[in-house]
């Protein structure tokens, strides 16, 4: 049997940049049912609201990102995924940018794990693993 996902490209970094350029074209890698969530780890910070279960709900949580947390958007520093097979890819990211809700510029490491299907993304879950004011 071929896998015919895996030979795909990683919509990841496709995902990625258009983030970074807080490109709306975004929303043509989300699949209709997606799967979001994003946790925090050893972190305090009210995440209930980082979920979404359709693209609708990706938007509105992406529109509150951008108030509440990118305002002046985000530097990419790093990105490196790994195909695991099937679909899913697991992605190393660092970013820069001005987090809002702490008032300062700080730099984030994440661990995010994806699955895609038909060049979009179904699956998404992203562990911030840390956030360091600099």
């Amino acid at each position: 049997m071929k896998d015919t996902a895996s030979a795909a490209p990683p919509v990841i970094g496709q995902l990625l940049k258009l983030f970074e350029a807080g490109d709306p074209a975004i929303m043509n890698l989300i699949a209709p049912g997606i799967d979001f969530r994003i946790d925090h780890y050893r972190d305090d910070a009210d995440i209930s609201w980082q979920a979404a279960t359709d693209a609708e709900g990706f938007a509105r949580l992406l529109a509150r990102l951008g108030q509440e947390v990118f305002p002046q958007g985000t530097r990419i520093l790093e990105s490196a995924t790994q195909d695991l097979g099937d679909g899913w890819f697991l992605t190393r990211f660092r970013q820069r940018f001005f987090y809002a809700r702490a008032g300062a510029v700080v730099e984030s490491g994440t661990l995010i794990t994806t699955h895609q299907e038909d060049g979009k993304i179904d699956f998404f879950r992203e562990v911030v693993t840390s956030v360091t004011e600099i």
